[in-house]
């Protein structure tokens, strides 16, 4: 699972540095599917990974922080610095026996829901591999090319 998370975070890497190649103004615009924007979509990446495993961790879902505080791609980037530290500490900390640990989550309607932590990681992990395949299509939509999201060459398994 590491693995798979450390992709991921290479992805997403070569996506943030994609993006400084596209001017602000085009990574803001909203896109049809997808959550929005380019921007937003990176920032609705990052803000789900560290919600989750706040999540797991036991504390208090946190609140989202409003996406106008962050529409610029340093600022996303930031967010992103400050969360991922304690993200990666939770995923490289993982053992074989938290995978059928549970987590009970309300939704807004009172209608408690319960999951298993491998459930919720895998989740983590395919919720980014869809937004990045959106992220892949509206580059081809504005002529630039998207980053390779091959898995095998990337140093991974080394």
């Amino acid at each position: 699972m590491l693995k798979l998370f450390e992709y991921n975070w290479q992805v997403r890497d070569d996506w943030f540095t994609w993006c400084e190649t596209v001017p602000e103004e085009e990574l803001l615009i909203k896109r049809i599917g997808g959550v929005g924007s380019i921007l937003y979509t990176l920032f609705h990446i990052v803000d789900v990974e560290y919600s989750w495993i706040c999540g797991l961790q036991g504390k208090p879902e946190p609140q989202e922080p409003p996406f106008k505080a962050y529409a610029s791609l340093s600022k996303v980037r930031d967010l992103l610095t400050q969360y991922h530290r304690e993200v990666e500490s939770f995923v490289k900390s993982w053992t074989d026996e938290m995978e059928g640990l549970k987590l009970t989550e309300t939704d807004s309607n009172g209608i408690a829901y319960t999951f298993r932590y491998g459930e919720i990681m895998r989740h983590v992990i395919a919720h980014e591999i869809h937004h990045i395949g959106q992220l892949s299509v509206w580059s081809r939509e504005i002529g630039r090319e998207p980053i390779t999201t091959n898995l095998i060459n990337r140093g991974l398994f080394e």
